[in-house]
């Protein structure tokens, strides 16, 4: 009798073990790929700490990482399948969903972007209507002065007054910093501590969300298709989103180390912490509702604003440009 129940325990065991590693390589197999619409930076901190913590295999999902070129190029990859999630600005979604792009937002962390604009302390800008009088920097599809009009129209600015002149992207900084242009958009997360770092100095910031310009900033997109066939791991993955950035605001030095990991020709410590807490800071939702939660009045918002410098004809339904049924409740 002994010996039969010292088989029969041992086969349960046994057994056991087999289901257990089926179940962990399931979790790894399933491989999840996630592109992001720019270069490394500590806005995307967040998930290299989930992942080096094992917050994502948790999840069941074995993350893919990896850099853009632009949300462009990013969107075109998750249409055709080469990506599951794109992480991006929300404004280009938007803008890209009210072109007929078969895509949707699923989640949102930056409900306003934070968007500045800088000047040098011996010719500030300390209020919208300093801006009367001075030369700024522009070039196409940068998002702070895009919407310089509508900025302006807000603040009661005489936009006739700011002379902004067009140039090329890379230029904008370097003509800043030698003084051709009194004023430069940036973004206070990402921009601006590499900047004031290179520089050895402080700038006067003015940030523009201060002076009621909303801009939806960094969101989760993923396909119509994907999200109809892939629903299971989008959920999973954007829960295991919301205990990661939970960490990040818990450890930002601990988040600036997991992605120095794998950045090695990345800016210093210094600089990035300070990213990844700005960044931090700028991850918000309602009261009441999970990390992510995409609130209509921030779509209308967005719709309003690319209608303010575009001819987008007729708005889509709100309904059309997001969902927030991947998110738990």
């Amino acid at each position: 009798m002994y010996r039969k129940g010292l088989i029969r325990s041992l086969a349960l065991a046994a057994t056991a073990a087999v289901v257990t590693a089926f179940a962990s390589h399931g979790a790894m197999a399933e491989e999840f790929k996630v592109r992001f619409s720019w270069k490394l930076s500590g806005a995307y901190g967040f998930f290299y700490l989930g992942d080096q913590k094992g917050v994502y295999k948790d999840a069941g999902l074995e993350l893919k990482l990896g850099e853009g070129a632009s949300s462009q190029a990013a969107l075109g990859g998750l249409i055709q399948g080469q990506e599951d999630v794109v992480v991006m600005p929300g404004i280009f979604a938007v803008s890209a969903i009210q072109r007929g792009m078969p895509v949707k937002i699923i989640g949102v962390y930056q409900p306003s972007t934070p968007l500045a604009l800088i000047s040098h302390p011996d010719n500030p800008v300390n209020t919208p209507k300093d801006l009367e009088g001075k030369t700024i920097a522009h070039a196409v599809g940068e998002t702070g002065t895009s919407y310089l009009g509508a900025f302006c129209e807000i603040n009661s600015v005489d936009c006739t007054k700011i002379n902004k002149i067009q140039m090329d992207s890379q230029t904008r900084v370097p003509q800043f910093l030698q003084r051709q242009v009194d004023v430069v958009s940036v973004y206070r997360n990402n921009d601006l501590p590499v900047l004031e770092d290179k520089a050895g100095a402080k700038f006067v910031t003015l940030n523009m969300s201060d002076y009621g310009l909303s801009v939806l900033g960094e969101a989760i997109v993923a396909s119509d298709e994907g999200i109809a066939k892939n629903g299971d791991a989008l959920r999973s993955f954007l829960a295991a989103n919301a205990k990661s950035i939970e960490m990040m605001r818990a450890d930002p030095a601990g988040t600036a180390s997991a992605l120095k990991a794998v950045w090695k020709a990345g800016p210093s410590d210094q600089v990035l912490q300070r990213q990844i807490e700005t960044t931090a800071a700028s991850f918000t939702t309602s009261a009441g509702t999970p990390v992510g939660w995409v609130d209509e009045k921030v779509i209308a918002n967005a719709l309003k604003l690319i209608g303010s410098v575009d001819d987008i004809g007729t708005p889509r339904p709100l309904s059309d440009f997001y969902t927030n049924e991947l998110l738990g409740e």
